[in-house]
């Protein structure tokens, strides 16, 4: 996943501000993500940190936000197909949003040593819809990229 965003900032890089930095938080997301799902499989008695996992959970909350609240509607154009892409695209990310926040409701302020088990699933199957977000979000990106272009171009 961390070699898809560095791909995504060669790509994209520069095109918008805030694409940049948004992609700077996906970056952050993402090693903090692969710190507390390699901590689980160290060793069975070693458990992440509460610490990290709200750390964790605030870079995860703060990275939806941007998506949802900043991001998302610079990215889809009025047309028709800018349209139609946000009527695909929306409901498997809001998908994705769920369980980001299921997560974080589970396990923000409340990881201790009884939910071990519950949160080594969680965060594989986090790590999965964070996957395949990245993916739609990276389409949005290049539909938006793709428009910059063609109006230089055209």
């Amino acid at each position: 996943m961390l070699n898809q965003v560095e791909i995504a900032r060669q790509r994209w890089g520069g095109a918008s501000k805030t694409i940049d930095n948004w992609l700077d938080e996906r970056r952050q997301l993402l090693i903090q993500y692969c710190h507390l799902a390699g901590v689980n499989y160290q060793s069975a008695n070693t458990l992440p940190d509460e610490a990290e996992v709200n750390e964790f959970c605030a870079l995860l909350m703060d990275y939806l936000s941007v998506g949802h609240f900043e991001v998302y509607e610079m990215l889809v154009s009025d047309d028709n197909d800018g349209q139609a892409l946000k009527q695909e695209l929306f409901p498997k990310i809001s998908a994705t949003t769920d369980q980001a926040l299921d997560f974080n409701d589970q396990f923000a302020e409340g990881f201790n040593a009884q939910n071990t088990r519950e949160f080594e699933v969680a965060i594989t199957q986090l790590g999965e819809a964070l996957d395949d977000r990245f993916e739609l979000e990276d389409r949005l990106i290049q539909r938006m990229h793709g428009l910059v272009n063609d109006s230089v171009t055209g």
